[in-house]
């Protein structure tokens, strides 16, 4: 596994883990909103939805792992038996990845650019 696959895996189920924050963001940065409505649907979103953004943020990470083991050719069981430990250590790899991902993508860059535009301080 390289590490485009390794984006590839994990990219869209980060952005979508994190859009409980980002959608604010993006509403200001567009111009959809006021900063008021944004900071007052952050928090809405970040404290009722936040586990419903994970949850779909970690089925779609299952969801690009079956679709990368399809395309490597591990469609039986038996083949999934013969290629066990690689399919272990991808999906060990895959998850580390995508909660560094997330924590980084969340707590880093969303916050600075909440900050930048004046959501939350």
């Amino acid at each position: 596994m390289n590490l485009q696959d390794l984006v590839k895996i994990t990219g869209l189920p980060v952005f979508i883990a994190s859009l409980c924050c980002l959608s604010s963001v993006i509403l200001v940065l567009f111009g959809l909103s006021t900063v008021s409505f944004a900071a007052s649907l952050a928090d809405t979103f970040y404290g009722s939805y936040r586990w419903l953004f994970r949850s779909v943020g970690l089925l779609l990470l299952g969801l690009s792992l079956v679709v990368y083991f399809r395309q490597k050719g591990i469609c039986t069981l038996d083949e999934a038996k013969r290629r066990k430990k690689m399919i272990i250590n991808t999906i060990i790899i895959s998850l580390i990845t995508a909660l560094v991902g997330y924590l980084f993508f969340l707590y880093v860059v969303v916050e600075y650019l909440g900050i930048i535009f004046h959501i939350w301080g």
